[in-house]
């Protein structure tokens, strides 16, 4: 495997300090906000200077029932090629569910959600992962999620799941060490059992990231410093494996570029602390890692009865529907309002004028909206039937908001696109005007 060094992720809103930044060997950069044709000027420095560029994507969905889709594949292959990338990266999660295997409405999570530990799910993934494999012009590299809830049933743990995913397939390992501090809050699993049980040699790199405990839970905010509980896992995992490359995670709430050099700083300690009380090779080896061919492919009953308990899971998370049994219902709760959260930031950024309008009733407000209404036409459709719900039963009690909020989405409902120039603007409110008459 490639040695990497010490990185950081790379986001356009801290590219300048990044290219600034003294000691980074490597970026890695979200794929799906990139367009290999148009690549950003930062990136291309970085790239011009040696500095490795990793795509990582966060919407494949190795982990859904459904086979990945092959435009996603390709996309992803498009940026790993733009960029001269070593390899890719994906999650181990599932982001979508239902469809015409369940024959019921599909639905999209907008977030990274757990697979279950089971044989089924493991099958699958699997299979996903070697379609994946195919088709990508480099190595992938998959990377175990947080998680706030767990499913019921399960058959494996973290480490044997991983273990067996990384044998059968030869997938490399992203192993982020801040989310199995996530999962030792929320689930109460053991980060050192974890790291004892995995391939430690399918190593690709590391993650690092901050988060914060609100309720007993935790959350991975990649939006507050890196907890010393995570630098602590990270030390454990360096005693056992020199990490490939390690990688600071930050995407949004962004400090200072000191705070970011001195995060980056702590990691470097972390990790020569680690490899100071070295038992490099105590690690379980993997028996074959070669993979494709070993399995049989899954039989499509399998992909069902996984697409039928992830539909149900996803539809309970954001259209309201009632928790299938066995799961934790508080932690459900808990799961629909982060996702409803984050839901309500991405159309926050999409249409801004929408917060701008409300002020500090616009979250209160898209949670209940997003409630039992799932997300189905991407995030511009969201922000276009938010505003209409708002207007629908007057929930908007300011006059003056709400003929804000009404003006909004008459501009950007229709067939023609909104334009920011005030003459455009003028002329269409006021041939509206004349048609209303």
């Amino acid at each position: 495997m490639e040695r990497l060094g010490t990185g950081i992720g790379w986001r356009p809103e801290i590219a300048d300090a990044v290219e600034r930044m003294p000691g980074i060997d490597w970026v890695e950069a979200v794929a799906e906000n990139l367009c290999p044709g148009h690549l950003p000027d930062s990136l291309l420095r970085l790239r011009e200077r040696g500095v490795t560029v990793v795509p990582h994507g966060v919407s494949l969905g190795l982990g859904d029932a459904e086979r990945p889709d092959p435009g996603r594949l390709t996309a992803l292959a498009e940026r790993a090629e733009a960029l001269g990338s070593p390899l890719v990266t994906e999650h181990i999660a599932f982001v979508r569910a239902g469809g015409a295997l369940t024959a019921s409405p599909a639905l999209e999570a907008g977030h990274l959600l757990p697979v279950p530990r089971t044989r089924d799910a493991l099958d699958v993934l699997c299979a996903n992962v070697r379609i994946a494999q195919d088709a990508l012009p480099v190595p992938l590299a998959v990377e175990n999620i947080a998680a706030l809830l767990a499913w019921p049933g399960e058959e494996l743990t973290e480490g044997q799941f991983l273990y067996e995913l990384a044998d059968r397939t030869g997938v490399r390992l992203l192993i982020d060490v801040a989310n199995l501090h996530t999962n030792r809050v929320n689930r109460g699993e053991d980060p050192a059992e974890a790291l004892r049980d995995l391939p430690l040699e399918a190593l690709a790199y590391v993650h690092v990231a901050g988060g914060f405990e609100r309720d007993g839970v935790w959350h991975d905010s990649h939006a507050h410093p890196v907890p010393e509980p995570v630098l602590e896992i990270l030390t454990d995992l360096a005693s056992l494996a020199e990490p490939p490359g390690v990688l600071l995670e930050r995407d949004e709430n962004f400090p200072a570029p000191e705070e970011l050099a001195g995060e980056l700083g702590a990691i470097r300690t972390a990790v020569a602390k680690g490899r100071a009380a070295a038992g490099y090779g105590s690690g379980p080896a993997l028996v074959t890692g070669a993979g494709t061919s070993q399995d049989a492919p899954v039989d499509d009953a399998v992909r069902q009865r996984l697409g039928l308990a992830q539909a149900a899971l996803l539809s309970a998370l954001v259209a309201g529907t009632p928790v299938p049994e066995g799961f934790d219902r508080t932690r459900i709760a808990v799961q629909a309002r982060a996702l409803a959260g984050k839901r309500a930031d991405v159309v926050a950024k999409v249409a801004p004028e929408l917060p701008e309008i409300l002020g500090i009733g616009y979250r209160p407000a898209f949670v209940a909206y997003a409630k039992d209404r799932p997300l189905t036409g991407g995030y511009r459709r969201d922000a276009l039937d938010f505003a209409a719900w708002l207007l629908d039963a007057g929930r908007v009690v300011d006059a003056g908001a709400r003929q804000e909020v009404r003006e909004w989405w008459r501009e950007r409902s229709g067939s023609v696109p909104y334009s920011r120039r005030p003459g455009v603007r003028l002329a269409r409110a006021t041939r509206r005007v004349l048609l209303r008459r």
